[in-house]
């Protein structure tokens, strides 16, 4: 557990999108680090009923439901995973682009978490630190883009980059913190079976991520192994 946190208080974190893949293993390894863990998930409870997380319905593109979420959770967050998201459907030319599911892709995975971030905002910071964990992707690299494709995608990750980038030096001010991270090309139902990282591996490796975070810091972007990323 980190330094961070009184070791006599369990330190309270939010995971959304935590019924399945990395969210889930988000849940797993927090709980056995000895967080109190709220989960969020949309309709299916998945693999979180299998663990002793506090479990809250959440749809990240509601406001009443957000709201609602935000109103069972403790009035203290040490630590809130964004980790909600969507892929896209990787269309192979511009001409392909369905305009109402690229909308809906950046409603989930950009504004998602500004939805959610709002919502929290009286229980993150004050005298101790909170740590905000967006979880983007490589693919939101404006830098990185080189094949292209996945549009929807590749541009809601690059707005929840710039949303976590334009609040930072605000949220700095409440002493909180936040930590923008690619989980690698994991081996989940979104990764595919030809994904090279493991859900242990990716989460093991943010959560150390999590651990080193200071507000110094804020506004990183990093891999799940530390690595620094191109904007």
């Amino acid at each position: 557990m980190s330094d961070h946190f009184d070791q006599a208080i369990m330190p309270t974190a939010v995971v959304t999108g935590a019924n399945r893949g990395i969210g889930l293993e988000w849940v797993k390894q927090l709980l056995e680090q000895g967080w109190d863990v709220y989960a969020g998930y949309r309709s299916d409870k998945g693999g979180l009923s299998e663990t002793e997380a506090n479990l809250l319905q959440l749809d990240v593109t509601s406001d009443e439901s957000v709201k609602e979420f935000a109103s069972s959770i403790p009035q203290r967050v040490d630590l809130l995973v964004n980790n909600a998201g969507v892929a896209d459907g990787r269309w192979q030319s511009v001409s392909e682009i369905e305009h109402e599911e690229a909308l809906r892709v950046l409603d989930i995975n950009a504004v998602g978490p500004m939805r959610v971030t709002q919502a929290l905002l009286s229980k993150l910071g004050g005298e101790n630190m909170s740590t905000i964990a967006m979880v983007s992707s490589l693919m939101g690299s404006v830098e990185d883009c080189i094949s292209g494709r996945s549009y929807a995608y590749r541009a809601s990750k690059s707005a929840l980059n710039m949303f976590s980038m334009a609040m930072k030096n605000e949220l700095r001010d409440a002493n909180i913190s936040i930590l923008i991270l690619h989980p690698g090309w994991v081996q989940t139902d979104m990764g595919g079976p030809n994904a090279t990282v493991t859900p242990n591996d990716s989460i093991a490796g943010m959560l150390q991520r999590v651990e080193e975070q200071t507000l110094a810091m804020s506004g990183r972007f990093v891999q799940y192994d530390g690595r620094a990323l191109p904007w």
